[in-house]
Order: C-alpha cells, then structure tokens, then sequence
C-alpha cells in the first residue's frame, strides 16, 4: 500500500467518526494527523498534535494567550516585549496564526471551562460523563464550554480532513499519470546504467526548482543523458546509415540509427524517429542558448517541456530494448540480510541492527518507515531507495 492510499484510507475513516454522531473525534483527530504525516502535510499535523496537548506547541501557546489576557489590563513596554518574544517563539515553531492560532481557535482555548488546551480526548471524556449524569458543572468544567469546544474542533477537523482527502483523490490525475510514467522509466534507466538514471532524476530535480540557473542546467544534462544513452545503445562507429554519421558527436543519429535497427513496426519506427530528431534539435538550440549565459531566454516552461519529452524518448527506447539475461532486479530490504545492508548502505553495525529491527517489529519496511529508523539519515535513505527494492 503506498503512503497515499494509506492516507486517504485513514481520511476517509476520519471523516466517519467526524460525520457521526456517535463518532470519537480523538479518534478522527488521530487518524487526521497520521494521514497529514504520511503525505507531509506538516501545517495539518501540528494542527492535530496541538489539540492531542503535544506540550512543545501547547506551552507557548498558553503563554501567548496570557499574554494577550494582561496587556488588555495595562499596556506597557515589559508586556510588549513579551508578546513579541512569544510570537517569535511561536514562528520559530513553525506555527502559523492562519492555521494553529486564529482568533476562532483562541478563543475556544482561552476558557479553562471548555478544556483549553487539554487532549481533545479528554474534552470529549469529561463532556460524556456530564451527559450521563445529567449534570451541567463540576464546578471546573462546565458541559456548555465542552460541547462547543468539542463542535469547534470536529468542523475544523472535518475541514481539514475533506480538503486533503478531495486533493489526493481527484485532483492531479496528469500529474499523477507523469509519475506513473517517470517511476517506470527511472526504474529501467537504473537497471541499464545508474549514472544515467541519476542524470535523469536531476533534470527532474532542476526543473521544479524556481531558479532560472538550474532550467539551464536541466536542459544541458538532458541533452548529456541522451549522449551517455546513445553510447550504451549504438557506440559510436565510422559507417554511416542511411547518409547519416555516427561519429561520437553524433549522438542524435545514433539513437537513430538503434531505433530503426531494435522497432520492426514501420510506423512505431517512424514515430519514435521523428521523436528523438526533434528533441536532439531542440536541445541543441537551447544548448547555444546556455552555452551564451542568456539564462533569461530560457523559460521554465521550455524546460519542462524539454524533460517530459526527454523522458517521453527515454521510455520509447528502454521499451525496445531487449533484456540482459544477466541483469539483476534490485534486493528487497525486507529480505536482505544484515551484512548486505551493512555493506551496500555503507553503514554502522549498529544501524543495520536498528534497520533489522525496525523490520522485524512493522513486519515490512517502507520508506516512510525506513526514514524513522535511528541512523538513517536523508542520504542513507536516498541510497536505500537507489539500492533496494522498497
């Protein structure tokens, strides 16, 4: 299960507690910040831990309200010190006022009668048993502030939960479609020739970047992966085909000259070869470009566009390409011992240990899992991901 699915199944659980009467919204809550976690939605996730009463958010938050309670009594420098050190604490945290303390959500926090900022579990708690014993205070909480706490959070939650659910499931369809696509032809490349699939991956990387330089750069490793390709499919040779050179810098002819010799389909072949003449032309256009410094002439939208057909071509010729009987698929983590993870990660004993672990205690690794791990570090698990089936 990828970690999308497993997020729209748990907002999709979410949103029946929330929808039901009889529903938990700890629970709903819970299941909330699990699904924003898995997809990263990290405003959403500080969101749900601040009504679980996680104390690193939940502290200065309650400082910050009382703060805002004595400088409504007497305005004075001390107090403006301090409502500015605590707002930058609270940026420091990450925490935004649009989203973790709007005028709506401190307002149903500042009173202690309604739970403030409390686990929403224990709200929801201590509203039922003023429900079953038909009382309306306990003299500390009072039923009336509970419930409208209670309503407060089931909205915002319920808010939170549709939106993502409804992006996740219907929107970026093409998006998605491109990813299908990308994850099949990286997989391939990484089979053929690691070098290249990580040239690929890069002129991704470059062009969803908002800088001008790093298009530029994209455009020119497309056209080096398409060079780098041409030399493992058709090396470079003194005959010629078809009046065309294939000399080393004639790499578009060679890819050529492979595509007519690996598609027996007339028309697949004409296609593909119309394809890959009319990207070799448009990179080498763009190359003068770059080569010049005129990175402004350089749109981020031919940069994309050069890409997706870089990588459109790149999934026409890997589809004729006939598999080497002695190529291997990659080790499945789940499966590999503890001295191939030592080995091909290039980590500590220890680390292979907590991996192990991590694998036996969830019963199979993903990466979101793997990422967890103590030791894995962001360039152990971009290797991980290279390396091994996950």
């Amino acid at each position: 299960m990828t970690p999308q699915s497993e997020a729209l199944r748990l907002l999709e659980e979410s949103l029946k507690e929330l929808e039901s009467p009889k529903g938990s919204i700890l629970s709903s809550v819970q299941k909330l910040m699990r699904a924003s976690t898995l997809i990263g939605d990290v405003d959403v996730q500080k969101w749900c831990e601040i009504q679980l009463g996680e104390r690193r958010y939940v502290n200065p938050l309650k400082r910050f309200l009382e703060i805002l309670k004595s400088e409504s009594k007497v305005d004075s420098k001390s107090q403006k010190k301090a409502l500015a050190e605590i707002r930058e604490e609270l940026e420091a945290l990450s925490l935004k006022q649009d989203i973790h303390y709007t005028n709506e959500e401190l307002s149903i926090k500042v009173s202690d009668s309604g739970g403030g900022y409390t686990n929403i579990g224990f709200v929801e708690e201590r509203y039922a048993d003023f429900v079953r014993l038909k009382r309306g205070n306990d003299g500390t909480y009072y039923k009336n502030n509970l419930n409208s706490h209670l309503n407060y959070v089931r909205k915002k939650a319920h808010s939170f939960a549709s939106s993502i659910f409804n992006q996740l499931k219907f929107s970026g369809t093409v998006g998605n479609c491109f990813e299908v696509l990308k994850a099949a032809v990286d997989d391939k490349l990484l089979d053929l020739n690691l070098e290249l699939a990580e040239q690929l991956m890069l002129t991704f990387k470059g062009v969803s970047s908002n800088q001008p330089e790093e298009w530029s750069l994209a455009l020119t490793t497309c056209r080096r992966l398409l060079e780098g390709l041409a030399d493992k499919l058709f090396p470079a040779t003194k005959d010629q085909a078809k009046s065309r050179n294939l000399s080393q810098s004639q790499y578009i002819n060679r890819l050529w000259a492979f595509m007519d010799k690996a598609i027996e389909s007339d028309s697949n072949k004409e296609i593909a070869k119309s394809h890959i003449d009319f990207l070799g032309s448009w990179l080498e256009k763009t190359n003068k470009i770059t080569n010049k410094g005129v990175h402004a002439e350089v749109s981020h939208l031919e940069a994309v566009k050069a890409v997706f057909h870089t990588y459109l071509v790149v999934a026409d010729l890997l589809e004729y390409l006939e598999p080497s009987p002695t190529s291997k698929r990659k080790v499945d983590i789940n499966s590999a011992s503890m001295d191939e993870i030592e080995a091909l990660l290039d980590v500590s004993r220890a680390t292979a240990r907590a991996i192990i672990k991590a694998r036996i205690q969830n019963g199979k690794l993903d990466k979101l899992l793997l990422s967890k791990v103590s030791g894995v570090g962001p360039k152990t698990l971009e290797k991980a991901i290279f390396i091994f089936s996950l």
